[in-house]
């Protein structure tokens, strides 16, 4: 049987948020997982639409970055944007 070959196999304390809120035309329900991993970003979950990204403040300017990510609107994304920016530093 062949050796399995990982390119790395690291166990790590995380912080978990879960949070839900009503934007104007739909609800969220997310995970926010943070962890020295990304580089001081965070790993978002939204769990209704099983999508996820890792996100930092640069991310959150980046013009469409949500809405390709989340597969959001841009009025759906600008109020997970609204949220994100009061949390995500």
């Amino acid at each position: 049987m062949n050796e399995r070959f990982f390119l790395y196999d690291d166990t790590t304390e995380t912080k978990t948020r879960f949070v839900s809120f009503l934007g104007e035309r739909q609800r969220f329900d997310l995970a926010i997982v943070q962890t020295d991993r990304f580089y001081g970003k965070y790993l978002v979950l939204d769990m209704q639409s099983n999508r996820f990204a890792i996100i930092g403040r640069d991310d959150l300017e980046e013009p469409g970055y949500l809405e390709y990510a989340y597969r959001l609107s841009e009025e759906d994304a600008n109020d997970l944007r609204s949220f994100l920016s009061e949390f995500v530093g």
